[in-house]
């Protein structure tokens, strides 16, 4: 990794090819535009303070102040005074493959999963750290600062642990604070995890709870109470959040009509993936593609290209 894992087009923030994780300082003074990005990002304010800007709406942050944000969310700063932010962020790839036991953990799997699912976040969840907790954390995310130039091939094993280790501190201070998560009893429900991957694999499926629950063998009313007991919320709500993840990657890294995109994320009526998306992002599909992606750059055979879609600004 002899460059930076993270790179930058206009308000496009990508990974480059390759990368698992990566750890690093960022001062804000007197802020940050609004941006987007296709991987998922956690920001640990370490000093300073400024406003956080999003579709949640304006929120003062401080010292041990946490911001995590699942892939496609937009975000910014204002009113900075030298906030620095420590940023963590990891490829949705990472996730489901390293990563993918947390999925089975209470703290961690509410941490990455399904608290910025849950109705009200839309791919945000917000915490806030004790001095403890903040100094651990930072130690933990500068060791994988410290291992981000190194081989992936001899220090795999350094950065997944280091990122596992922050993850973990974070999820207890989640798990204590929100009131959300209680003391972990056990692994998720296996027909949970099976119901997700099932969706996830098949997006563009026209899933029903019926259909869903008889993959199972489960009564639907069953699976709703295992579904959302362990996630937050229905089978059928945690499937359109995912779909309107997948939908914004696309805008974001392809020129495809949003038509397509509608299509493919299982949305085919154009009415209704458009309701479902400003739903969750705030800003309709054109509106979105529009401000996050003046050619928006993505990755082909290892080599960084700038698209020249048709609906690009």
């Amino acid at each position: 990794m002899d460059s930076a894992p993270v790179g930058n087009k206009n308000d496009l923030l990508y990974f480059t090819d390759g990368s698992l994780a990566y750890a690093g300082h960022h001062l804000h003074d007197p802020g940050h535009h609004l941006h987007t990005h296709s991987f998922m990002e956690i920001a640990v304010v370490t000093g300073g303070q400024g406003v956080h800007v999003s579709l949640a709406g304006r929120e003062p942050v401080r010292a041990g102040d946490v911001i995590l944000l699942r892939p496609g969310v937009w975000h910014g700063y204002e009113e900075c005074r030298r906030l620095d932010v420590f940023n963590c962020c990891f490829s949705t790839g990472l996730l489901h493959r390293e990563l993918a036991w947390t999925r089975e953990d209470p703290l961690l799997g509410y941490l990455l999963w399904t608290g910025p699912y849950s109705l009200r976040r839309r791919g945000i969840l917000s915490t806030s750290l004790d001095p403890a907790t903040l100094a651990e954390c930072a130690g933990h995310l500068d060791a994988l600062d410290a291992v981000r130039h190194k081989p992936i091939g001899l220090h795999r094993g350094d950065i997944i642990g280091r990122l596992a280790l922050f993850l973990s501190a974070l999820a207890r201070t989640v798990a204590r604070a929100g009131g959300e998560v209680e003391e972990p009893t056990g692994p998720t429900h296996p027909a949970v995890l099976h119901a997700m991957r099932l969706m996830e694999a098949s997006p563009e499926f026209r899933w029903t709870l019926g259909e869903l629950a008889t993959r199972l063998h489960l009564a639907p009313g069953y699976l709703v109470r295992l579904f959302k007991s362990a996630a937050g919320l229905p089978p059928i709500a945690y499937l359109a959040r995912h779909r309107a993840e997948l939908a914004a990657s696309l805008l974001l890294h392809t020129d495809e009509p949003i038509a397509h995109i509608a299509h493919t994320v299982g949305w085919p009526d154009q009415n209704y993936f458009a309701r479902r998306f400003k739903a969750h992002f705030g800003l309709n599909a054109s509106a979105y593609r529009n401000r996050f992606t003046h050619n928006a750059v993505r990755l082909a055979s290892g080599t960084i290209v700038a698209g020249t879609g048709k609906d690009a600004a």
